[in-house]
């Protein structure tokens, strides 16, 4: 029982440190994108201490209450689009733990995970342009924009990567992990 009420609590304490990055990223406009990143990365930490499915509520939790309390809608969008990127390779990569030969090679993960920021990313960037414009976009920016979002995935990916591996590895036992 006292493992249950220590976990609730912490998801807690993380969920509203989830709400007060997005909450913030609306007032502090310079920074929007490295606050939802890090708020998003609350998914992770969760993750790695107490399951998939716990990561799983926590991401839907922070969403649904997002879209209640954020001012901008547009950043929930985001944060949830980040937030199920990481819970999306943090599955993959729990799974292709158990798996063997190429599977688990450090090259699988990283393909993984750039199909599955493209299957979220290229829709959502086509949907966008289509938004801006009634008339068909330009063919280049559509191009230069796929592959702007190819960079920030690999900035994004690691700074996740440095934050789980090294920042909260070496923070966790402060919270008695």
């Amino acid at each position: 029982m006292h493992l249950n009420t220590k976990k609730i609590a912490f998801a807690g304490v993380m969920l509203a440190l989830t709400e007060v990055g997005i909450a913030l990223g609306s007032v502090i406009e310079t920074n929007t994108l490295f606050l939802l990143a890090a708020a998003s990365f609350f998914v992770g930490i969760v993750i790695q201490e107490f399951g998939l499915k716990s990561g799983a509520g926590f991401l839907l939790a922070g969403i649904l209450l997002a879209i209640l309390l954020s001012p901008n809608k547009l950043y929930v969008v985001s944060y949830a689009f980040m937030g199920f990127y990481i819970l999306i390779i943090e599955t993959i990569w729990h799974f292709s733990g158990r798996a063997s030969g190429w599977i688990r090679s450090r090259n699988f993960f990283w393909l993984m995970k750039y199909l599955v920021f493209n299957v979220l990313y290229i829709p959502g960037l086509i949907y966008f342009w289509s938004m801006l414009s009634e008339k068909k976009t330009a063919k280049g920016i559509m191009l230069m924009s796929a592959v702007f979002g190819q960079f920030i995935l690999f900035v994004f990916d690691k700074t996740y990567e440095y934050a789980m591996g090294k920042i909260w590895k070496e923070n966790r036992h402060k919270f008695g992990f």
